[in-house]
């Protein structure tokens, strides 16, 4: 087995790439669907981790000495943080071990995923947790993903559907093609100026800042110009996530208030694969000059979602929380907001 590990040099980052340029599509890979004759040959595994919490805390201290000093006076348990950590890289060298001897194995950091450029021929394997398979969706075009739960027993592990000792099977299998997958709609932001974004859970479009969001929204036939803290647009994935949390604020205030609220949290959940999003404005600011009637509705092919950006600087559009992976959203540009034609295909064991 060849392997590799991509520095930040490495040959197969995109040159010149900076969050807020204008980016190329990800290559095109033929969806898992394709008929035999059509499939890519998986020739290499691309092994997507992320540092731990004392790796992290390293980076930070220098020393384990260090490190370990400023946990004690801050009355964090080392113990867990450093068992947390072997069981995270222990995991890691089992996985390592039930790639297949005729891939070629390339290891790369979460930090590095914006960056690099995952080809047709990649099977994706993902050692949690959860964010992790979020995180490395977006950069992904129709590669089999192999997410796994490297520790059960504190990594609730919905996006992570296989076990440590199923990885064998389970990269075989996508390397076959014949791995029972499960597909995962996308959201997808098009600006006006050329420039695409992918998310598995939700867009934020709005101001970075906590300042207001100024921007004309336009769905269904009906226009509405907001200032706002930013609209979120939710997949089924993320449904669960952020707009839950939306949905849960709206409706504890409008009970305090004596209002009636038929919607629950739990209501606004839909199906992962669903060919449609939900958006949801927040904290619309009805005014002279603005409304507050357009922020709520589902987003389907035949019913996009249009913005149009009133902000001179401080604009942005991002992706499942990567706030640095970003495009601008200044004023003149518009961004349209789809389901995507691309999903992610998740290798169930």
């Amino acid at each position: 087995m060849s392997e590799r590990v991509i520095l930040a040099s490495g040959e197969k980052l995109r040159r010149g790439d900076r969050a807020g340029r204008p980016r190329r599509s990800a290559p095109e890979a033929r969806s898992p669907e394709a008929s035999g004759a059509e499939r890519t040959a998986i020739e290499r595994a691309v092994l997507v981790t992320k540092p731990t919490a004392w790796e992290e805390l390293l980076v930070r201290f220098g020393t384990h000495g260090q490190a370990r000093f400023w946990l004690e006076r801050a009355g964090e348990d080392v113990d867990a943080i450093e068992a947390e950590h072997e069981r995270y890289h222990t995991a890691l060298g089992a996985v390592r071990r039930q790639i297949p001897g005729e891939l070629r194995v390339q290891v790369l950091g979460r930090d590095l995923l914006p960056q690099y450029r995952f080809d047709a021929s990649d099977v994706v394997v993902v050692l949690g947790p959860d964010g992790l398979v979020v995180n490395a969706a977006k950069y992904l075009a129709g590669q089999p993903v192999v997410a796994i739960n490297p520790d059960p027993e504190s990594i609730e592990g919905v996006l992570l559907p296989v076990e440590i000792d199923q990885a064998s099977r389970a990269i075989a299998r996508a390397v076959r093609h014949d791995a029972a997958l499960r597909a995962i709609s996308m959201a997808e932001a098009m600006t006006s100026d050329g420039q695409r974004l992918l998310a598995m859970n939700d867009l934020y479009i709005g101001a970075r800042t906590h300042v207001s969001s100024r921007y004309t929204l336009d769905h269904g036939g009906r226009s509405e110009r907001h200032s706002s803290s930013g609209v979120i647009v939710s997949t089924g994935a993320g449904s669960t996530g952020w707009l839950r949390s939306v949905i849960a604020g709206a409706r504890g205030v409008a009970v305090a208030c004596g209002g009636a609220v038929p919607l629950a949290p739990e209501d606004v959940r839909f199906a992962w694969d669903a060919e449609k999003l939900v958006f949801a404005v927040r904290e619309p600011f009805p005014s002279v000059a603005s409304g507050a009637e357009v922020v709520w509705g589902e987003v389907t092919r035949r019913a996009p979602l249009r913005l149009t950006s009133h902000m001179a600087e401080g604009g942005a559009i991002f992706g499942d929380g990567v706030e640095a992976d970003f495009l601008p959203f200044r004023r003149g540009v518009s961004v349209t907001v789809g389901v995507s034609a691309q999903k992610t295909w998740l290798v169930t064991p």
